[in-house]
């Protein structure tokens, strides 16, 4: 095994269904890894990599506390260790915080946050069994920039942002490296909406020095060398996936 390969290595991603963590998913499988998928349906990945042998799915809700729970009990009976968990389950609502119901924007911090947080911790003891292990928290240029895409996202991805280096200290002993990516607006099913708006879409490239929107692949090849042994010193970092929009200024 080279420091470049994730060969053996056991890996988790949330919501690897689809968009980013799709992308996740097929480069850490074509890199080695032995990979659990999760979904609320996990149905499509099962068509779409049915060939993968390294390739396995559990359907569930990660804003689910007892799901979290079970999950936690299935990972440890059959694999015992994690070396990488990517946290990149997500969703949003777009809209002004006065127009949110108390229910839509704590079910986004629950999706968004709580599961990240919960599952990380719970999975802590088989990340430490590693001995090497690497989390990779997905978070968002929105932790930092208001993207007009509604406070209690961009609330949340800042919470990750922290979450990340906090862990990145306190589990640097346990030879756990944490880290963060935080991508601008990259074409999957969750950005469809504003990026089918012809003048959003025009201000986004505008304000891209690279002139373009980023793909799912180009954020999951970034998530897979932070998890190989190259990387090995690399950790409590937020790396910005966003063809130089957090560099511009006129």
């Amino acid at each position: 095994m080279t420091d470049w390969s994730l060969q053996s290595k056991k890996a988790v991603v949330t919501g690897g269904t689809r968009g980013i963590g799709l992308a996740i998913v097929k480069e850490l499988l074509e890199l080695g890894a032995e990979v659990i998928a999760i979904a609320r349906d996990t149905k499509p990945i099962q068509g779409r990599l049915k060939h993968q042998a390294n390739l396995f799915t559990i359907d569930g809700d990660v804003a689910d506390a007892g799901f979290r729970k079970t999950l936690t009990q299935k990972i440890t009976e059959n694999w015992g260790r994690v070396d990488i968990l990517v946290n990149n389950a997500g969703t949003n609502v777009r809209k002004k915080l006065v127009d949110y119901t108390e229910d839509e924007y704590r079910h986004l911090f629950e999706v968004n946050l709580f599961s990240t947080v919960e599952i990380t911790r719970l999975l802590h003891p088989l990340l430490k069994k590693s001995d090497q292990a690497s989390v990779v928290n997905i978070a968002s240029v929105a932790a930092t920039f208001d993207l007009q895409s509604g406070p209690p996202y961009g609330m949340a991805k800042a919470a990750i942002v922290q979450l990340t280096r906090h862990l990145a200290a306190e589990w640097a002993s346990d030879k756990i490296r944490v880290n963060a990516i935080s991508p601008w607006y990259i074409e999957t099913p969750l950005t469809a909406d504003v990026l089918t708006n012809p003048q959003r879409l025009q201000q986004i490239v505008a304000r891209t020095p690279l002139g373009r929107i980023g793909q799912p692949e180009e954020v999951a090849g970034v998530a897979a060398f932070l998890c190989m042994p190259k990387a090995s010193y690399i950790t409590g970092q937020n790396i910005m996936v966003d063809g130089g929009m957090s560099v511009k200024g006129l």
